[in-house]
């Protein structure tokens, strides 16, 4: 008998324990006619980690699957120390905009309430089954940064809206009248819309015999598009189990694919709150093409390697820009620079003036100064007041075969004294690893303009000196 009453207070202590994962639980509307909803279940204050996820449960934009696909994950989040938000989205009846407004707000409301609800705001993920995989990775790849989630979560997703390749019936509900405007089919088919550096990591989760939604064409196109743009992505594929398991436990991998997702969410970076956050602006060389891999392996990645938890360093090279607002590409123009001033970082480093030498950008070279001095400007007006260090352009081996290939000798003879006459005006701080970058040749790759992945360890080093 005593036997009996001992397992029996070992399972009450066992229950007991679980209940304290969950120290809080509520519900917050989230549109302002209230039928988009926030199921909000936040750890205990001696598990909580800040990290937090929003949940977006599936299916097929006909119903929300709010139990196994929803709530039920609350517990096994909150025992990581985890804050879980399930939200309720409105049903698009035709109307689009409604699940993917009700998604961004709630996102937003998350990071909003990140004091209240003990919350990093830069490691707020999102997770979506099915439809609500389709909602999660539109989030993920449309959304802007105030909205995007930092990792992501997709289980069995819809990725694409073509009635052949995804799900017609989630098409048909999301899209309405229009789900066969191919310019809408394309524009909400989210593998086609991974970019480098801003789509945030991703794991994906799914089953061999998935009929409902072909994992070829919409799971594993989104991790092939993740991994061409050198994104960290997993993906796990279980030899059976259909379409739609969620938390099941009946689920025959339950067991393995919770593990697989605890160790994935284990080795994910977590970047403090009061870390000091720093923007990496500029052309192909800080975007790190040549390099496969690049957000991992281009500069900035391997510098916030070297740097540790105490920075936040984000990539927002792009391809070809120039400085010059009238080249052929202007960084201005593009997205990552409104990511950069909207990341409000503490240090900017802007490495431009590479492709400004080109013959065609060059004729436009008397506006060079007075386009630097704007993107300072525009740095400095921002509330965090970053350290802005200009890097001048690499030395550039290679042969100029026509007018518009990059010349050295533009560089080094006229882009590069008004870079140093802009940072004495300014105060800014000049990074020169011209004469470092040509000293082995392994650092650079055989087009004599892009560092390779070692050139890039080395540019990762020597910016970490100088930064520290």
């Amino acid at each position: 008998m005593k036997r009996v009453y001992l397992f029996i207070l070992i399972a009450l202590c066992a229950i007991m324990v679980k209940a304290q994962s969950t120290s809080r639980s509520f519900v917050v509307p989230v549109s302002e006619d209230g039928k988009a909803t926030l199921s909000c279940f936040l750890p205990s204050a001696e598990k909580a980690t800040g990290r937090a996820v929003v949940v977006c449960p599936g299916g097929a934009y006909w119903i929300v699957a709010m139990q196994h696909e929803g709530t039920d994950w609350a517990e096994y989040f909150n025992q990581q120390g985890i804050a879980c938000f399930v939200l309720k989205y409105r049903l698009p009846h035709g109307n689009r905009q409604l699940p993917i407004g009700d998604a961004m707000a709630a996102m937003k409301m998350v990071r909003d309430s990140a004091d209240v609800w003990h919350v990093n705001p830069y490691d707020v993920g999102i997770m979506g089954s099915s439809a609500g995989g389709h909602l999660a990775s539109t989030i993920s790849t449309h959304a802007d940064f105030a909205h995007r989630p930092n990792f992501s979560i997709l289980f069995y997703p819809v990725i694409s809206m073509d009635e052949k390749k995804g799900h017609a019936g989630s098409a048909k509900n999301l899209l309405g009248k229009e789900w066969h405007n191919p310019e809408l089919v394309k524009e909400f088919s989210n593998q086609l819309h991974v970019q480098r550096h801003l789509t945030p990591p991703a794991i994906l989760l799914l089953a061999n015999d998935d009929v409902s939604v072909p994992p070829v064409t919409n799971a594993v196109a989104y991790y092939s598009a993740m991994r061409s743009k050198g994104g960290k992505c997993a993906l796990y594929i279980y030899p059976s189990g259909g379409h739609g398991f969620g938390f099941n436990s009946k689920f025959k991998y339950h067991d393995e694919m919770l593990g697989n997702l605890t160790s994935w969410l284990n080795q994910l970076p977590s970047h403090r709150r009061d870390a000091v956050r720093v923007a990496c602006i500029g052309n192909s060389i800080t975007d790190g093409s040549g390099i496969d891999m690049r957000s991992q392996f281009g500069y900035p990645a391997q510098m916030q390697n070297l740097l540790g938890e105490g920075y936040h360093v984000e990539n927002y090279g792009v391809g070809a820009r120039t400085m010059l607002n009238k080249g052929d590409h202007p960084y201005m123009k593009e997205q990552a620079w409104r990511e950069a001033l909207d990341f409000n970082p503490n240090i900017a480093i802007i490495k431009l003036g590479t492709n400004d030498s080109k013959a065609h950008n060059w004729q436009y070279g008397k506006e060079f100064a007075h386009d630097m001095q704007q993107m300072i400007d525009s740095l400095k007006r921002l509330p965090s007041s970053p350290k802005i260090y200009l890097m001048l352009p690499l030395v550039a081996s290679n042969k100029i075969v026509n007018p518009n290939d990059i010349n050295n000798t533009v560089i080094e003879n006229e882009i590069i004294p008004i870079i140093r006459k802009l940072a004495k005006k300014n105060k800014c701080e000049i990074i020169d690893i011209r004469e470092r970058m040509t000293s082995k040749p392994e650092f650079m790759l055989s087009d004599g303009v892009h560092p390779s992945a070692k050139g890039a360890a080395e540019m990762a080093k020597a910016i970490a000196e100088i930064i520290k």
